[in-house]
């Protein structure tokens, strides 16, 4: 059966069809979706919740574990970590990756619901939730200047207006403000003016809420018109509220301005943000796990204008990092990539066909498959993206193959005289199975790519359903067009330039050359055997060798950095420190932008984000950090962990550097210890494998233990609450009122002044309220350590007609000691992330293997127990899946060849050209100082898929042969220099098809060089060795064949001799 005779013999349906496919995949092209990478993210929900002035470990009590024990119960979550500081818990959830985002949300707001009765009466708002992940870098980064106003007012403008609008686009996961607070009215109160009034701070705490209350009041109806009753508020005017009385003493008002100093101020004075040196409010926009940034980002853009237009003139928006331009780049550098690889293969074509319309059947065909392609991926919803358009690149080498394998075959035929359309039927029927079996195989590698579970198998599955579908078009295309081309285009007379004969006269040397080699390879077939067992112990070795990588480090144009500082450091010191960080990056001349946010939510210091200059203007994103390293470590007191952003971000913990490791056990001081052991060890033996090593555990803050003489206080009348609420109102930043406007919503914040909270001997000043049954009268004196009183009066008292004021000393005492500045959980357990980078040129592997290394040095106890996290956690998954990946494929090729041939032996002859390909692929890898990570896996895996058309070339015509009469000997060595050309052809296609990946060139190219250099290195490896390995392999298993089959007929004929 002819399968192509029909479309030679109807060339006008084959020609409009063809025309048809193209104009498709032009449409299409210009229809699919830009990205990074094809969409693999984890559906991840952050929930937060605040609680001003709260210490770490009352919000890791109170409200982390009661939340968590909701949340932990969710269907689907596969990860959940929780960060609490100083006021703020931060929880994270990590769902299956086949969990829909929107309803993991829904079940997160049931259990924050469900687990409200169990927080704190003092959290006045509900935990709220993102569908957004916060260790991810963001996709846009605005900031806000003004040259007149306060970094407090422009925040107001932009959580006002800005903030929603941003909030409202569609994929817009979280819109972060940082570096500035709301406005609000901040009451300094003085506590020893407050004392010799007999007032408490509760006392003020509450007339304050009074004061500012929003309450209805009614309505005033005649019958014929009704009025409604409104009564003048206090709004955010500091002078509105200094007059007002908090309380009679002596028949006299005493007024909020006797006792505090009433100010208009930011919310948190404790948060500060840079742009350039310049104070500002950075906007930093994530994205919803699973959208699109290009869309979000052109669509956020997009409503830039109409936001400057609703701010003031004076308030200056401006993009300071757009993710998307390296990514636009980055395809662009792909499809430059795809273009030449395209060219270089038709040259390959031209100079072997010597004809130009030969040249362009081939060259048709190639175009053709890649733009069909584009069509089922549009059709399934894939993005055009690196993978896809690396996959296309690496598939012009192979689509090509078919068209060249039926060219060749015509060209041969009508070289012997025989008329084209003739040899256009007679050349496709013979090659038929043979390109069937080519490609089928080659689809079968990616079987188990496709099938391939978790997130890299998500991640590789549009890559290898991409290849499939233009591997299974070009077959289509080589069965039908191809040979319709053929028969219309090819002549008898090739193009017999000089160039074209001096090419044609070195190739007939170079095949002379073979037939030489080949016959002393048929003749010491032991030492082809041996240099091929050698090949395969050389490739394991290798493997084993090789450093090994999870996914090349990207240049994305972006770097991040965690800022970590003595953990006592004040606010102001934190602030001058990071400024002087920024600058000294700023200064940097392949830096364009830093933004620099000192405090905030966030424990630990605070962070940077660095927009570096066009890829083509400045070194890599890795050579920038390194030469920043030095400078950056002679400021003392802080470090800054700098990290280059990636596209690919596995996990939701938010460390100060790349990679994790996390240590957990419910005996918390156990697990500092551990912790702290683990990594001293690290820094001194892992220096090699391991640099930024890191710990979120924040031990050495300094704390104020107080010890409440409970019976004391139970005969003095003082409750646990009184004393918990005179701490809370003298050094919380208490929010004690809200103030409602128009447009927003802003607080009273009642605080002490500095002089008040600067050390632990403030507590003497804080003084709690007692009831009395009698009048009494005021002491003579009130000590006071902020104001150098003698520590004699603290016994002291002062009364009024109702209650008297005691000192805090009086039912308490108090020491000094250290406390955690964050506290961490990872699935409900006490928690430690140990978090680090890899020094230049440093693997993932040998880090990981350090880790492991050191920690059983150290005979931690065995209720603390350890496990990578996030990228360190799927590469670990991932290397420990490489074995059955690559025997899933080997299998694979081996059952459908099988079925093909119906042949157990020929499928081993096919899969003996493996070995060799592999040696060139690590070899190349190595000597290019590569890593064997999964874009090399993913080139090896192909490269089982496209060496095997070698054999599989060689043992059809050496069937074919046999069937004619031919021996095993003259039948493989026929086939061997009858099938040369095509072999050298396709195999120096495929590899220069590769070439461009591999030379990288541009944004983007540290993601496409570890596959090119894999394929290519392959490619001339296996095309040296396999030429002669194939043809001796053949013969051997022929061997073994014959052998089986002549004991099976001896069998069969004592057996029936025996009747």
């Amino acid at each position: 059966m002819n399968i192509s005779a029909p479309f030679i013999r109807r060339p006008v349906g084959t020609i409009l069809l063809t025309i048809g496919l193209m104009l498709a995949g032009v449409g299409a092209f210009f229809m699919l979706p830009v990205a990074a990478l094809p969409q693999v993210d984890f559906p991840i929900i952050m929930v937060q919740a605040d609680l001003p002035g709260a210490s770490p470990s009352t919000m890791a009590a109170s409200v982390a574990s009661p939340l968590e024990r909701r949340l932990g119960i969710i269907a689907g979550v596969n990860e959940m970590t929780s960060s609490s500081s100083t006021g703020s818990t931060r929880i994270v959830l990590q769902f299956d990756l086949s969990r829909d985002i929107d309803g993991a949300a829904r079940d997160v707001q049931a259990a924050i619901n469900a687990a409200r009765a169990d927080l704190p009466a003092t959290l006045k708002t509900n935990p709220s939730y993102r569908k957004a992940n916060p260790a991810e870098s963001p996709i846009l980064i605005l900031v806000l200047t003004s040259p007149t106003r306060s970094p407090s007012e422009i925040y107001d403008q932009v959580s006002t207006i800005v903030q929603q609008r941003l909030l409202q686009v569609e994929g817009v996961g979280n819109v972060e403000l940082g570096g500035a607070a709301l406005p609000s009215v901040r009451v300094e109160i003085n506590p020893l003016a407050l004392a010799r009034y007999g007032i408490a701070m509760e006392d003020v705490r509450t007339a304050l809420q009074s004061e500012s209350a929003n309450r209805p009041r009614g309505i005033v109806d005649s019958g014929d018109h009704s009025w409604q009753i409104y009564m003048r508020q206090p709004g955010l005017d500091a002078t509105d509220y200094r007059d007002m009385v908090i309380a009679w003493r002596d028949g006299a008002a005493v007024r909020l301005s006797d006792v505090a100093n009433v100010a208009n101020g930011p919310e948190d004075i404790r948060t500060m943000g840079f742009y350039n040196g310049q104070q500002a409010v950075p906007i930093l926009i994530r994205r919803q796990p699973g959208a699109n940034i290009v869309q979000v980002v052109d669509s956020l853009k997009a409503q830039i204008p109409a936001l400057r237009a609703t701010m003031p003139p004076d308030i200056h928006l401006d993009i300071v990092s757009d993710r998307t331009l390296t990514i636009r780049s980055s395809l662009h550098e792909v499809e430059i990539t795809l273009l030449i690889a395209t060219l270089l293969v038709i040259l390959v074509v031209s100079l072997f066909l010597r004809s130009w319309r030969a040249t362009l059947i081939p060259a048709a065909a190639v175009v053709t498959s890649l733009l069909g392609t584009f069509v089922v991926m549009y059709l399934a919803g894939f993005s055009l993206d690196n993978l896809s358009l690396m996959a296309l690149t690496v598939a012009t080498g192979f689509v090509v193959d078919d068209a060249i394998v039926v060219v060749e075959n015509i060209s041969r035929h009508i070289e012997k005289g025989m008329e084209p359309f003739q040899a256009a039927l007679v050349g496709a029927r013979e090659v038929g199975f043979t390109v069937l079996s080519i490609s089928l195989s080659l689809v079968a590698v990616f079987v188990p790519l496709i099938f391939m579970e978790g997130l890299v198998g998500r991640l590789f599955r549009e890559f290898s359903l991409t290849m499939t579908v233009a591997v299974l078009i070009s077959l289509v295309v080589s069965l039908t067009t191809t040979p319709m081309l053929a028969a219309r285009c090819l002549s008898k007379e090739a193009d017999e330039g000089k160039i074209m004969q001096l090419f044609q006269r070195g190739f007939d040397r170079l095949q002379a050359w073979y037939a030489h080699v080949l016959d002393w390879a048929l003749a010491h077939r032991k030492t082809v055997l041996l240099l091929l067992a050698g090949a395969v112990v050389l490739n394991v070795y290798l493997i084993v060798i090789a450093p090994k990588g999870f996914f090349p480090e990207q240049d994305t144009g972006g770097i991040a950095g965690g800022v970590r500082v003595d953990q006592s450091i004040s606010f102001t010191n934190l602030r001058d420190k990071l400024a002087r960080l920024a600058e000294i990056v700023k200064s940097d001349p392949d830096v364009a932008a830093v933004i620099a946010i000192a405090g905030g939510s966030r424990a630990g210091g605070g962070f940077l984000y660095v927009t570096l200059k066009p890829r083509a203007q400045r070194a890599s994103a890795s050579a920038i950090i390194a030469r920043l390293r030095p400078q950056l470590s002679q400021i003392g007191g802080v470090k800054l962990f700098l990290n280059p952003t990636q596209d690919l971000r596995m996990g939701g913990r938010h460390t100060t550097s790349t990679y994790q490791y996390v240590l957990k056990a419910v005996d918390s001081d156990m697990l500092r210890t551990a912790g702290q052991e683990l990594v001293e060890a690290l820094k001194q033996h892992g220096n090699r494998a391991l640099v930024d090593v890191d710990i979120d555990q924040l031990d050495a803050g300094a704390n104020v233990f107080v010890e409440v003489n409970r019976d004391a206080a139970a005969r003095l009348g003082v409750s646990m609450q009184s004393i918990d609420a005179a701490l809370y109102n003298m050094f919380g930043q208490r929010q004690v009122a809200n103030i409602y406007s128009g447009l927003n919503q802003y607080h009273i914040v009642m605080e002490t002044p500095r002089q008040f909270n600067r050390s632990p001997q403030s507590l003497n000043d804080v003084y709690l309220p007692v009831s009395v049954a009698g009048e009494t009268t005021p002491s003579a004196s009130i000590g006071s350590t902020a104001s150098g009183g003698s520590a004699t009066a603290f016994g002291s008292a002062v009364s009024t007609a109702a209650r008297t004021m005691i000192p805090l000393s009086a039912v308490a005492s108090w020491s000094t000691g250290s406390t955690s500045a964050a506290v961490s959980h990872s699935d409900g357990e006490p928690s430690a992330t140990i978090s680090f980078n890899l020094p230049p040129g440093g693997a993932l592997g040998a880090a990981a293997d350090a880790i492991e290394e050191v920690r059983a040095s150290l005979a931690l106890p065995t209720t603390v127990h350890g496990e990578f996290s996030g990228t360190a956690k799927v590469f670990e998954q991932t290397t420990a899946n490489i074995p059955l990946l690559i025997l899933a494929a080997l299998g694979t090729i081996y059952i459908v060849l099988g079925i093909l041939y119906e042949s157990l032996i020929h499928p081993l002859t096919t899969l003996s050209t493996l070995p060799s390909a592999g040696v060139g692929a690590m070899i190349a890898l190595m000597a290019t100082g590569g890593q064997f990570d999964i874009i090399a896996l993913i080139g090896i895996i192909l490269l089982i898929g496209i060496v095997k058309k070698n054999a599989i070339l060689i043992i059809d015509f050496a069937l074919e042969a046999e069937r004619g009469g031919a021996s095993p000997y003259e039948a493989v060595r026929e086939a061997s220099l009858l099938r040369f050309r095509p072999i050298l052809m396709t195999t120096l296609a495929a590899a220069l098809g590769a070439l461009p990946l591999a030379l990288g060139f541009g944004d983007g190219s540290e993601l496409r060089r570890p596959l090119g250099i894999a394929i290519f290195g392959g490619l001339v490896a296996s095309q040296i060795l396999t030429l002669l390995t194939t043809p001796v392999v053949y013969l051997v298993l022929d061997r073994f064949r014959r052998r089986g089959m002549h004991e099976q007929q001896l069998s069969r004929h004592g057996h029936s001799s025996t009747f």
